[in-house]
């Protein structure tokens, strides 16, 4: 007579630690999935990488304002499912590097309820989006209109300086400013509780 006993345990303790195993690579991943948004956001702040815009709190110095001159182009978007109209109020511009320039967009709301939205942003070519620095712009905050509400959104940046030291750049003449109004999932307003009339009256 033949005793396959312990060989099932062997079997079964192999797939408990095969499953447990998966388990705690999914959880892994899971985990590095959610970490990763804020990384990548960081990345690109940071490098510039795919064309984000760096932010700064101040302009350069006046003495930092050079001679060589620069095409900034405008472009707006919006996402499908949001019912504004969204344009520059000038096409394009021409600044001085270090040159601190301010636009605005005009966005209208045409739908007959209130929305809240928040532009995405980038700029291209993407390499020069380590250069192209912004003091204040609607992009960093989310938007809310009323019905029918038509509303002027202000841009101030300047490009860097330091873009003359990285010779692929040498030839850039222009560069294009893009934005893309994306629909913010609705919030949900607290009700307020009613009154218990029947304890009022005890």
């Amino acid at each position: 007579m033949t005793v396959t006993a312990p060989r099932d345990d062997k079997k079964l303790r192999r797939d408990v630690i095969v499953a447990a195993c998966c388990g705690v690579f999914v959880a892994m991943m899971v985990g590095a999935a959610y970490a990763s948004v804020p990384f990548y956001t960081w990345f690109c702040q940071t490098t510039g990488f795919g064309g984000t815009t760096q932010v700064a709190e101040r302009a350069p110095a006046p003495g930092q304002v050079l001679g060589r001159e620069l095409t900034i182009t405008f472009d707006s978007n919006v996402a499908p499912g949001l019912p504004w109209r969204f344009m520059p109020e000038q096409n394009e511009i021409k600044v001085r590097i270090g040159e601190v320039a301010t636009v605005h967009y005009k966005v209208v709301n045409e739908a007959a309820r209130e929305i809240t939205a928040q532009a995405g942003y980038n700029v291209s070519p993407p390499q020069v989006g380590s250069y192209f620095t912004k003091i204040n712009c609607f992009c960093f905050t989310q938007q809310t209109m009323k019905p029918g509400e038509t509303r002027e959104m202000t841009v101030v940046f300047y490009v860097d300086p330091e873009i003359v030291k990285d010779h692929d750049q040498d030839d850039l003449n222009s560069i294009t400013l893009s934005y893309t109004f994306y629909r913010l999932r609705e919030q949900v307003r607290p009700v307020a509780e009613a009154p218990d009339v029947t304890k009022s009256k005890l």
